[in-house]
């Protein structure tokens, strides 16, 4: 359980520091919110969603591009409603 908590706490820090303000922002509230309630598998797809460069991660996210097949994830989709829900919100 402490090694579950230890991921957890690392992906969230890394969540906060990707690369680019837009992305830390997004994904920094995300994981706030949502990371302690990921079972092991959605984890697993965000920590690769992680690995990916920024810039195209951002494009994802927004819609701007559709992502290859392997990355159409429900994590991915979480992210997706969260930042729009986001900015329904905000208006």
């Amino acid at each position: 359980m402490i090694e579950l908590n230890d991921r957890r706490k690392r992906l969230k820090y890394r969540s906060f520091y990707t690369g680019t303000k837009e992305t830390d922002l997004i994904l920094g509230n995300f994981a706030e919110k949502y990371i302690d309630t990921l079972r092991i598998e959605q984890l697993d797809e965000y920590e690769e969603l992680l690995k990916i460069e920024d810039p195209r991660l951002y494009k994802w996210i927004t819609g701007m591009e559709v992502p290859p097949e392997g990355f159409q994830t429900t994590v991915l989709e979480l992210i997706k409603d969260f930042n729009l829900a986001k900015h329904l919100n905000e208006n």
